[in-house]
């Protein structure tokens, strides 16, 4: 059961290769702009077709390029949350939800007006998109998808054009409305944030290729892959030199690391994520003298690229530190060692060589 889509398509000298096999859980798919993300999703719902390859959702092929087969969107069961929502701007509220739906005109009417009093739009049937908050056309968009009855849902960025308050309550909405729906659910993000939140699964994309799938946490622990660490927010990356089993010489940093993991011959590069690094009033295991070369604050935390104090010519880590309120003096923060716990350091292959 689940998603299982493994597919090649060729567009404007760009290649995408995207191979995956949801479980039933959440799915993301995580990559910069440019990577794939929303072609996959197009080519899951029918709107684009593959040069080759196989799309099935819970065993229904939708798409098989050596069968012949490449379902309509209508025939797919698919339904697709656009990031900008796609509203109708003529229709009212009940005519945008209603334009899902098939049967006749009573039961269409029925349905509809169940949907809205589902998602909360009761009072607004006759209303247009613009005159409707961000919120409640999310809500409309959301209606109109649900109104078919899909047995997958794939969500394009939807986040994407909001900030700050209107954002935060729309992720809470979506994340009460998706413990509800008992489908399939992928979501593409260039946010590793909503990756975490709302998926359970996760696939990084570069350039159109999977880097890695697996389970969300897992992912963001021990990414395993360079590419990957970066995709999932990583700042602070050194090339090694194996110096044993569980020792590595950090060449960019000029530090010897001692591992909670087994170095093996392909590993090339030792990473460790700025918020776990922790402050160390002496010199021990995995300890670094530090020198900060530049701070940069932020709302609640403190930014400081830092260096390894004895060799000058080493290469700045980014260390992140909570505030405790605005007006401590960050200077204060600084200790005279940063302890790089073995069980964060990741250790990672450079798939690029």
């Amino acid at each position: 059961m689940g998603v299982m889509v493994d597919i090649e398509k060729k567009f404007h000298g760009f290649t995408l290769q995207v191979k995956f096999k949801s479980n039933g859980l959440p799915m993301g798919i995580l990559g910069a702009s440019g990577s794939g993300k929303s072609m996959t999703l197009r080519c899951i719902a029918g709107i684009e077709c593959p040069d080759c390859g196989k799309i099935s959702v819970n065993d229904r092929i939708l798409f098989d390029s050596e069968k012949g087969i490449c379902l309509k969107p209508q025939e797919r069961k698919v339904g697709y949350l656009f990031q900008n929502y796609a509203l109708f701007p003529t229709m009212t509220v009940e005519k945008n939800i209603a334009c899902g739906c098939r049967g006749d005109r009573d039961s269409v009417k029925e349905k509809v007006a169940d949907y809205i009093k589902r998602f909360h739009l009761t009072g607004l049937e006759k209303h247009r998109p613009s005159q409707l908050s961000g919120g409640q056309q999310q809500r409309v968009a959301l209606a109109r998808m649900m109104i078919t009855e899909p047995e997958v849902i794939l969500l394009d960025e939807p986040f994407s054009a909001l900030d700050g308050y209107l954002k935060d309550v729309l992720q809470r909405d979506m994340q009460d409305f998706l413990r509800e729906y008992q489908g399939d659910m992928i979501l593409v993000t260039h946010s590793r944030d909503e990756a975490y939140k709302f998926c359970s699964e996760l696939t990084l994309l570069e350039n159109g290729h999977v880097l890695t799938c697996g389970e969300t946490r897992s992912i963001f622990e021990n990414p395993g892959i360079l590419q990957a660490a970066r995709l999932t927010g990583c700042k602070n990356f050194s090339s090694i030199e194996k110096v044993g089993d569980h020792s590595v010489y950090a060449l960019d940093w000029g530090l010897l690391l001692h591992t909670r993991d087994v170095v093996t011959d392909d590993m090339t590069h030792v990473g460790i994520r700025g918020h776990w690094m922790r402050p160390a009033v002496k010199d021990g295991e995995n300890c670094m003298p530090v020198k900060v070369t530049e701070y940069i604050e932020t709302t609640f935390e403190h930014q400081y690229l830092v260096i390894n104090a004895e060799n000058e010519k080493s290469i700045p880590l980014w260390w992140m530190c909570p505030k405790a309120n605005f007006e401590e003096n960050p200077e204060k923060r600084v200790p005279p060692w940063l302890h790089l716990p073995k069980e964060h350091l990741m250790l990672l292959k450079d798939v690029e060589k």
